[in-house]
């Protein structure tokens, strides 16, 4: 039996097969990351690929398969997420955000220690500050998605009120957001009791 994937795709001297089947398996993986799922493998050898779109793929897949991840291989996988986190280059960083995010999501017992390392971007090397008040952006929007988990997490709160500081405009709109959000539930929360 042979796979509906044909991989080598990926290997392709010609950009438009290699980069439109990344895409296609990006597509796949966030509508049904179960046709994936058997090819974990596979796909998780792409975390070391030269080539940074190829790698941002299997980044971004390694989120996407976490919500079919019967066997628990995306455990093996998270520290090397983490490794490409705090990297220090702006791209990789964001798209392990993401993973990261959707793992945590989709794999509570990894929240704790995930969160621990998302708010830890902020002290990280990039190439410019520009760079890590982005990567400190992305970090902000999987914080929003996860609002219930970091409400009363003192770390991510003092995260997030350091970057209403953030010289970004848009990094500290979403930080000023966030934490508007943030009081708003506790207010409400109070007011229940």
């Amino acid at each position: 039996m042979t796979s509906r994937f044909d991989f080598n795709k990926l290997k392709s001297t010609d950009p438009k097969i290699k980069y439109g089947f990344a895409k296609e398996l990006l597509k796949i993986g966030a509508e049904s990351p179960q046709q994936l799922y058997t090819h974990f493998d596979y796909l998780l050898t792409l975390l070391d690929e030269k080539n940074n779109i190829l790698k941002w793929t299997g980044i971004d897949l390694m989120g996407y398969l976490s919500s079919v991840d019967q066997g628990n291989k995306i455990d093996g996988c998270i520290q090397p997420l983490i490794k490409l986190l705090h990297g220090g280059h702006l791209i990789t960083c964001n798209h392990a955000t993401f993973a990261l995010g959707l793992i945590a999501q989709n794999k509570p017992q990894f929240k704790n220690q995930i969160f621990k390392e998302l708010l830890l971007v902020d002290q990280d090397v990039f190439d410019t500050n520009e760079c890590k008040n982005i990567a400190i952006g992305k970090v902000l929007e999987v914080l929003k998605s996860l609002i219930s988990d970091i409400i009363n997490n003192k770390v991510a709160i003092d995260f997030i009120n350091r970057a209403t500081e953030n010289s970004r405009n848009s990094t500290k709109k979403k930080a000023i957001l966030l934490l508007d959000k943030i009081k708003k539930i506790q207010l409400e929360t109070k007011d229940k009791y």
